[in-house]
């Protein structure tokens, strides 16, 4: 499917009025364009929040959820029709468009706001919105609830609360629909295929940011508008950095390289990470190092079920990884010994995964307390992602380890039944990947 319906984003607007309620209202805010240098701006992506409600992709929009409002129910505040600006910037929606096009009940120019806004907070008790994400409009919502309740000698009823709209948002966010699936798939298709395609054309030489082009060339020729986050090409010691983006290097043939990337299709994100031989064989050391990520991985993998808790997969894969360390020379020690001291933090400094949707560390908390450890529930997705990175500075380790990175992630989607593997056309078998390695026709490439 190219994207989604605009039933898909009625579903979730009446879903989330059904939370908020008939005294509540609801705020989401977009960003403005940012500055990249003098007169030009970085490319535009709208807010999570904003395209996951309605879809709307141009700068500074407001939306307003306000159930049983006589004037409307979904409110949309965009930048007016502007011919001049449309000539060189390209075209808007406008008020009419975010009724006509995208759904709303009732539509304004940005302009507006100070005017119009206050209206669908009167009568109101609770106003769920996020405070800190934007300090400036933080001021302007003070201003228009403050102001309001005591304007002209009368008292209106306005909001007395506010509420952190992500607490509802994030938990809509967190299981995804079949619609949604789609796109996913889609998007983990994709970055599986520019995978493939770098290990291809990989070959001791060339340096980084030629397989960076590769694959986002590939993400972009696909149906693409972005990576989903800065793509991590690091050869060598360079892969030892969780979040190398540098990637201008040149890649040595006793070099592992690690490519974390993704493509961002129709705003969901596909997030895989892969690590190879430049010289398309692993040395000892490396393939030892690489086989011992790829097994924790993979039992990780198995954990996976609704009868799972996230934590249980974190402390499994930390104890596995400890274990694999002993074993490799890395660590010394009673695996519990060592456990208890987190001493696995030296080569394994991160955690297992994260939620994948719309947002590449998408919404919805693991965590819900000290105490309280997030279930596994069907349909939502999470990566899994364990490493090893031993520096080449590091004197502690066996030298022939030194300057060795391994990461490797795949994104599953959890199901009634257990999960599915929605990156599993990636290859990651120590024979598939050298197989794999510089098996592409360089002359493909040329121009």
């Amino acid at each position: 499917m190219d994207s989604l319906s605009p039933e898909v984003f009625e579903t979730r607007r009446r879903q989330m009025m059904d939370q908020i309620g008939d005294e509540g209202v609801a705020v989401f805010v977009g960003p403005p364009p940012r500055n990249r240098s003098n007169d030009t701006d970085y490319p535009y992506r709208p807010s999570s929040d904003v395209v996951y409600l309605s879809g709307f992709r141009e700068p500074r929009a407001v939306l307003v959820l306000a159930p049983g409002h006589d004037e409307g129910q979904f409110v949309m505040f965009v930048p007016k029709r502007d011919e001049k600006y449309e000539r060189w910037e390209g075209r808007r929606a406008g008020p009419e468009g975010a009724v006509e096009k995208f759904g709303a009940d009732a539509a304004f120019a940005l302009e507006d706001l100070d005017e119009e806004l206050p209206k669908w907070f009167e009568g109101r008790k609770r106003l769920y919105y996020t405070l800190g994400s934007d300090p400036d409009f933080d001021q302007k919502m003070l201003r228009w609830t403050q102001t309001k309740r005591h304007s002209r000698g009368k008292v209106a009823k306005m909001p007395g609360a506010v509420v952190d709209v992500r607490d509802l948002l994030f938990k809509a966010r967190l299981t995804k629909s079949k619609e949604e699936l789609e796109l996913m798939r889609r998007a983990c298709e994709i970055s599986s295929e520019a995978h493939i395609l770098a290990m291809k054309h990989c070959r001791p030489g060339i340096y980084e940011y030629e397989l960076q082009g590769l694959i986002e060339y590939h993400f972009r020729r696909s149906g693409g508008e972005f990576p989903a986050y800065s793509s991590i090409v690091g050869a060598g010691d360079n892969a030892t950095i969780l979040h190398y983006t540098d990637n201008n290097s040149k890649i040595g043939d006793q070099d592992v390289v690690l490519i974390d990337a993704g493509v961002e299709y129709q705003f969901y994100a596909g997030d895989i990470t892969r690590s190879f031989p430049a010289s398309g064989k692993f040395t000892p050391a490396q393939r030892d190092i690489y086989q011992a990520v790829l097994e924790v991985e993979k039992a990780t993998i198995e954990l996976v079920s609704t009868d799972a808790t996230y934590e249980e997969l974190q402390e499994s894969s930390r104890r596995m990884i400890t274990e694999a360390l002993v074993e490799l020379g890395l660590l010394e020690g009673s695996v519990d010994e060592l456990m208890e001291e987190k001493a696995y933090g030296d080569y394994y400094p991160h955690s297992i995964g994260h939620p994948l949707g719309v947002d590449v560390h998408d919404v919805g908390l693991f965590k819900v307390s000290d105490d309280e450890a997030h279930d596994l529930v069907a349909n939502m997705v999470l990566t899994i992602e364990p490493g090893i990175y031993v520096p080449a500075a590091d004197e502690n380790a066996p030298e022939e380890m030194r300057g060795i990175g391994v990461r490797i992630e795949d994104d599953i989607l959890v199901t009634e039944s257990g999960y599915e593997n929605l990156t599993a056309s990636c290859p990651k078998e120590v024979d598939e990947i050298e197989a794999l390695v510089g098996s592409g026709d360089p002359k493909a490439l040329e121009l």
